[in-house]
Formats: structure tokens, sequence, C-alpha cells
């Protein structure tokens, strides 16, 4: 069996597309979220997204499936909030782990019974591997909360650390094949994420699953939140020696091209891009097709940006099946050849 190494260097792979766009088409409501052990639970559940793996689990088992249908080599775990600074905001803390543990079991049973199904069409497929998306927190400890104390912050880095870990150990547990830190808008909360994933391989003695890391760019002047520039915090993350370093969510595809032209020219591993369906509409919704979306990927696949591509908010199973399509017959990034400084 190939290892994810082996296949970046032979085709570009497939990330699937928006988890929570698949949910809403579902319509839950309250009592869908709640299911019968949170029946009573004190607090609203209704877009605890994360709280499914455990109420709905047949409904992430199918999404993820679809995504396999459509051609994705990577399915993300559904936990993008699933750790106990973003629970808070349920008074979940306490699940984080257990969120974590059968998001990662649901994914991996999703792949086992797709790749058994003699009835699926595979695309030459062998395996598909599991990511255990790790989102970028609710809080932000590079920046202040409060406008008037601008030193103020509502998180410490050891707090950050620890909720990653716990949530790391989940995702492991259950039996990812990768650890996802994605739409980093803060790169010291990517930089607690990732002390927190070599902490727990350092601490359990055992060789660390691969690490995606995918950046976030928020607005025209190619910048972070936290205010870095691409190059920049590109170089404040590749100590984590990444199998793949890249950007999703905030921008559309033809915003999101000249960054990733860009980190094409200076990554030292693989690539990434999951961009949005586009920009969002007035209603907040993304109107960008699976045809459009899929245009914009190929020219850069064309081009030699990328090893992995696939969406971010607003794609659906129909835009991934679009671009792996588009994609198939191109071949993937190579890595640069590196020289040793004198």
């Amino acid at each position: 069996m190939k290892t994810i190494q082996q296949s970046l260097k032979e085709r570009i792979l497939i990330i699937d597309g928006a988890m929570g766009t698949m949910i809403q088409r579902h319509k839950l409501e309250e009592a869908d979220y709640r299911g019968e052990r949170f029946k009573d639970w004190a607090s609203d559940l209704k877009g605890n997204n994360d709280l499914l793996v455990l109420t709905q689990p047949d409904i992430i088992k199918g999404i993820h499936k679809l995504y396999l249908e459509a051609g994705a080599d990577i399915i993300e775990t559904n936990t993008f909030n699933a750790q106990r600074i973003s629970l808070a905001d349920y008074h979940m803390e306490p699940l984080a782990y257990e969120l974590n543990f059968e998001a990662a079991k649901i994914a991996k049973q999703a792949v086992q019974e797709f790749f058994s199904d003699p009835a699926t069409e595979k695309g030459g497929r062998e395996r598909a591997y599991v990511a255990g998306a790790i989102g970028p927190l609710n809080k932000t400890l590079s920046l202040s909360p409060d406008v008037n104390n601008p030193g103020y912050r509502a998180l410490t880095f050891d707090e950050a650390v620890s909720a990653y870990y716990e949530q790391v150990k989940g995702l492991v547990d259950g039996g990812v094949d990768l650890l996802l830190i994605e739409t980093i808008f803060d790169t010291l909360n990517a930089k607690a994420a990732i002390y927190a994933i070599k902490k727990y391989f350092a601490d359990i003695n055992q060789k660390e699953v691969p690490i995606m890391i995918s950046g976030t760019i928020t607005d025209a002047s190619g910048r972070t939140l936290s205010g870095q520039t691409l190059e920049a915090f590109y170089t404040s993350v590749m100590h984590a020696k990444p199998l793949s370093i890249g950007l999703n969510c905030a921008l559309g595809a033809a915003e999101m091209r000249p960054h990733i032209e860009e980190l094409s020219q200076i990554a030292s591993c693989f690539t990434s891009a999951y961009p949005n369906a586009g920009l969002p509409n007035a209603m907040g919704e993304y109107d960008e097709q699976p045809e459009q979306t899929a245009h914009f990927l190929e020219e850069w696949a064309r081009e030699g940006f990328v090893n992995i591509v696939g969406g971010c908010c607003g794609t659906t199973p129909d835009h991934i099946k679009h671009i792996a399509d588009h994609v198939r017959n191109f071949k993937p990034r190579p890595l640069p050849v590196l020289e040793s400084a004198l």
C-alpha cells in the first residue's frame, strides 16, 4: 500500500469539500442536535456541528461517503471546533476527547466501507486518508478582543496547547492518518497546535503522523488576520516539517490564485489549496458553480502550483467531483531541490 508521500509525488490528491454546507442541507433542528443523550441539556445546541458525531453519526458518515464517491483522497473529520475552548460556548468542554475519538472512528469507518464495497466506483484509488481537522480556536493569542486594552489576551499559550493536546489525543486514538491544522488566521494559535502535536507524540514515544498546515489570507493585501504576509507565515511554521502547507477559506479561487502561485515558489514541502466556492453573496451564501471552481483549480494544476486541491465553504461533492475530473491529467507540483547553505 502506497504512503501518502508516494501518492503525492505521482498525482494531485483531492481533499474533500465543506462539511458545514452539507450538514445545512439536512435542515436539522434543535432536537436533532440534542438526540436522546442531550435532550435535557441546559443550553441550546443547534449549530454545534461537531456534536453530530454523537447524535447523528449516520449523517456525518454519509457526508464522508459522498465526498469519497466524488473522488476525495483525503477526508476531514468533523472536528473543526471540537476542543474545549470552542466547546465552552455550549458548556461541553468535558466532551472534547470523546468527540474527536468518535469523529475519527466514523471517518475511518466511512473509508473502510467505501473501499470494501465492490459496487462503488473507486476511480483507480487504492485507499483514502483520514485527516484529523484541527481548527483555529474561537480565541486568538496574538490579538486583544478589547479595543480599549490592546495588551489583554482572552487565552494563554499554555491553555491553547492543553486544548489542542486533548484534541490530538482523541484524533490519534480514533485512528486518523494525518493531522490538519487549518484555517489559520493567527499563527501563534497554529504554533500552539504544532507544539501540542509534537509534545503528544514525544509523550507516547511514537512516530508522528504527517502534519498538514493550511492558513487563511483574509484580504487583498495578502496577509493573515494577525498581520503576517504569506512568506512570514510560511517561515513561522516550517519548523514543524509539515507534509504540506497551503491556503483555505476566506477567499474564492479567483482571489486566492496569486497567493497560491507565491506559495508554490517558496514552499519546500507539498502545497495544498482548497478555496471557498467564490465569495459569499449578500445573504452569506455561495453561488460559484462546480464547473467554475474546477476551471480555476485546473489552471493551478496546469501551471504546477499544487499537490493537493479541494474545496472549503460552499463547496459540495459536486464541486469535488468536477475538481477531481479537471486536475486528473496534470502532474503534481514537483518538490524543489534544496541546496545546503555554505
